[in-house]
């Protein structure tokens, strides 16, 4: 069963009704937690440096440091939703890469829409579950955990399946071992080996080192290989 996501967000208005108003329509919605309620963009600020946010409500008109000022100090913050009682500030939405604009008064449905938008944007929640490999080897049947193998190595219709510092030799193909493993795992390095990602200590250009075992890229993997790794460190 999927694990239900909450995201957490912050409302940043110096008006208290127009902060009871946002308060009102977040408490709506079970897949949002209203975490912080600030008056302007310095408390923001403040509280970004110590917490995690998903989503902001951030009013355009403040004292201080606006809400299009503070987006330009923070290009790399949270997804944003501006609001305003002001309806010509509606370009900033294009301007700033934000996820909607609201005009005030904000009704629900109104708002609900734009929450829609920012839901879109988000990638969907895939838990993780481990697969177990089963291969047969000299007429024994071995299970394996796929999070414990390194890498594999192929033998024609052989394959050598390394976890830790042995390994099992089974009569299989690469692409049939690979086929009962997660993509999200494995991925094929050169036309003999596949590797398991999170078994990567360091690599290059030409190679990757898993538990000081050095195993060539070929030229045809080496994208798909690098975009993987890029992926992971995000």
């Amino acid at each position: 069963m999927k694990r239900k996501v909450i995201y957490k967000c912050v409302i940043i208005d110096d008006e208290p009704a127009a902060q009871m108003v946002l308060k009102s329509h977040i408490a709506k919605e079970s897949f949002l937690e209203l975490v912080a309620q600030c008056y302007n963009a310095l408390e923001l600020t403040d509280y970004l440096k110590e917490n995690e946010v998903d989503l902001l409500f951030l009013d355009i008109h403040m004292p201080e440091v606006n809400g299009i000022q503070f987006l330009e100090l923070n290009p790399e913050g949270p997804k944003t939703i501006l609001t305003t009682a002001y309806s010509e500030y509606a370009a900033e939405r294009y301007e700033h890469d934000v996820v909607d604009y609201l005009l005030k008064p904000i009704s629900y449905n109104r708002f609900l829409k734009a929450v829609q938008r920012f839901l879109s944007l988000q990638q969907p929640y895939e838990p993780f579950i481990p697969q177990t490999l089963s291969i047969k080897v000299d007429k024994e049947i071995v299970q394996i955990n796929e999070t414990s193998i390194n890498y594999i190595q192929s033998l024609g219709n052989y394959v050598k399946v390394f976890v830790g510092d042995t390994f099992y030799l089974a009569s299989a193909t690469t692409q049939e071992v690979l086929s009962a493993l997660s993509p999200r795992l494995f991925v094929r390095i050169h036309k003999s080996y596949a590797v398991n990602l999170t078994k990567i200590t360091t690599y290059t250009e030409k190679e990757v080192e898993i538990e000081q075992t050095l195993l060539p890229i070929g030229i045809t993997f080496k994208r798909e290989l690098f975009k993987r790794l890029k992926e992971m460190r995000k």
